[in-house]
């Protein structure tokens, strides 16, 4: 593999997984389980693998109510969500931003889900570089961090 594909493929602050990964033109791709595909691994592709299998796999988020870059429009401009979680009665859950591992998780990216999730309105907010995760619940407008992930009922 190139080593600039090697370099993302950092040891994570998430449990391992067993991760498919191909080669399609020449380039490194790994599977992802949501949209049953191969997909071009980059650093911040390598990290929402990693985040998704931690949601499924420990937290026992069901896949079927799980979506991978969903588009929305805020401010008249097309986005697109990392991870956005749903709950049983189809109204978004958690909203997850991933980032790569050399982008520190600074108040512009917790701004960055804000912005995403006043479009949403889910009540909690994840983001992570795979290193470190930072968890808020969404109540009045206000995010408040939170210690643990909250739990699929």
């Amino acid at each position: 593999m190139p080593l600039q594909i090697l370099l993302c493929m950092v040891e994570l602050n998430l449990p391992p997984f067993d991760y498919k990964v191909t080669k399609i033109a020449g380039k490194p791709h790994i599977f992802d389980v949501i949209r049953r595909k191969y997909l071009l691994i980059t650093p911040e592709e390598w990290v929402r693998q990693h985040v998704l299998h931690w949601l499924i796999g420990h937290h026992q988020y069901p896949k079927s109510l799980i979506r991978t870059e969903s588009g929305l429009q805020y401010n008249q401009l097309a986005k697109r969500t990392d991870i956005l979680v749903y709950d049983r009665s189809g109204a978004p859950f958690l909203l997850v931003e991933c980032k790569a591992v050399h982008i520190p998780l600074t108040d512009a990216v917790l701004d960055q889900a804000i912005r995403y999730n006043a479009v949403l309105k889910a009540p909690y907010l994840l983001i992570s570089n795979g290193l470190e995760h930072l968890l808020f619940e969404i109540k009045e407008g206000e995010a408040n961090a939170l210690e643990i992930i909250p739990p699929f009922v």
